[in-house]
């Protein structure tokens, strides 16, 4: 028999005992003093089980892509314009699925987010209501569609996958429907579940498998452990609350189609009657087709880097897909996300919007709702001073003149470790 302390009960006894506070005080310091989302993720990985925070952080395979997508923002240079004569506050207020929100950024849809934080998807979705932007709820959500409706009263859009059962996604998005959500994005890049090798090399389990490795890192990281072990067991609450959380990678693969076709995707939207993105677009033809048969939106991402590995990075296919649909086509991007002038060189590239997921993630996991909050803030505080410097006071300014203001930069011998670096096959020479 399997040991489960919730099964036993231990859950109902420790919920009276609130040593959470205790345990998580030095996580809420150093809260305080994060400067950016990289200590955001500091604080994080201090904070969760190891299992926990390598499942969040991962890539696929080698991770290949997950550096790339981070990096590629590296290689655009923001050429800034001066004497602009603009004048703070800027005004980062848009349209996502042509509802209005204050921020042109918000949290993607995840799964799972109560093993990051008790607080789970309540935190998230506060915070998105807090700063007045659009909150995305995965359909593998460990809190309920009806719950979430009454904590956000804003824009919201719902994540579906390809399920094999249509009477489970007609009976999910009339759920959506009627609690709130306005708008639907068809997850169409997770036809497979991607190889995390950190995962596997944790023996990733939801719940813990209770082995001697996982039982001595949950005694190293006490504030997660006591959170996980004081609060009800998770089940993924927009499917069916009487089915467990026992395994993410177990349950998709029993419930996913990788038959799942445009065909599909043509009855999904007759079905769903509303604004609708394909989430998982990285190339200009499927974004043509994906707005020929229906959906009025396209989403750029390639699911965190966490699928097929050596994807390309969103930011680097994001204008050759602008230009395949057109200026009046809304884009969302999303994927290797940390600061806000990475948002502001989505924006100038042709998205309409841009989704974050790690970021807000760490903060979910460093601190639960004041994590997501300080995560907002910071992308908040730096998109605006990143706009402020280029020039472009509105959203809409940064969209214009965005190809005039961000360009490619040429590689240089000061990208090399040292100046003859080139002549060892490493780049061009000495400009």
């Amino acid at each position: 028999m399997i040991f489960n302390p919730h099964k036993l009960g231990i859950h109902k006894v420790l919920k009276h005992i609130p040593l959470n506070a205790v345990f998580d005080a030095p996580y809420k310091r150093a809260l305080k003093k994060a400067v950016n989302i990289a200590d955001l993720r500091l604080i994080a990985k201090a904070r969760a089980h190891k299992m926990v925070f390598d499942y969040l952080d991962a890539g696929a395979d080698d991770e290949i892509s997950l550096r790339r997508g981070k990096d590629a923002y590296t290689e655009l240079e923001m050429h800034y314009k001066i004497l602009s004569g603009i004048k703070p506050p800027l005004d980062l207020s848009t349209k996502i699925f042509g509802m209005d929100v204050n921020l042109p950024f918000f949290g993607c849809p995840t799964a799972g987010n109560r093993m990051f934080h008790w607080e789970g998807e309540t935190a998230a979705a506060k915070a998105s209501e807090k700063f007045g932007t659009l909150y995305g709820l995965s359909s593998l959500a460990t809190t309920g569609i009806t719950e979430i409706g009454a904590i956000h009263s804003g824009p919201k859009v719902f994540q579906l996958y390809v399920w094999k059962d249509r009477e489970l996604v007609k009976e999910v998005i009339a759920k959506a429907k009627e609690g709130g959500f306005g708008a639907l994005a068809l997850t169409v890049d997770f036809t497979w579940y991607g190889n995390r090798e950190r995962d596997i090399r944790n023996d990733f389990s939801i719940p813990p498998k209770y082995s001697v490795p996982q039982m001595i890192e949950a005694l190293r990281k006490p504030a997660w452990t006591y959170d996980f072990l004081s609060h009800e067991p998770y089940t993924y609450a927009c499917i069916n609350t009487d089915v467990p959380a026992d395994s993410l990678a177990a349950f998709v693969n029993s419930q996913i189609a990788p038959e799942f076709n445009w065909s599909d995707a043509e009855w999904l939207l007759g079905e769903w009657n509303g604004p609708a993105a394909p989430k998982g677009v990285v190339r200009p033809d499927d974004a043509k087709r994906a707005i020929e048969i229906g959906f009025s939106s396209i989403w750029v991402s390639n699911h965190g880097a966490r699928q097929l590995e050596t994807s390309p990075a969103t930011i680097d296919v994001l204008p050759s897909i602008r230009e395949a649909v057109g200026p009046d086509v809304e884009i969302i991007m999303d994927g290797g996300v940390q600061r806000g002038t990475d948002i502001a060189k989505a924006l100038a590239l042709g998205a309409d919007s841009v989704g974050v997921g790690k970021p807000y993630l760490w903060g979910l996991a460093a601190g639960g709702e004041a994590g997501v909050s300080r995560a907002y803030e910071i992308l908040k505080v730096e998109l605006d001073r990143a706009m402020g410097l280029l020039g472009t006071p509105t959203v809409a300014d940064l969209k214009r003149e965005g190809p005039s203001l961000i360009k490619r930069r040429g590689s240089s011998i000061r990208d090399y470790p040292d100046r003859n670096a080139h002549l060892r096959g490493y780049g061009g020479g000495i400009v």
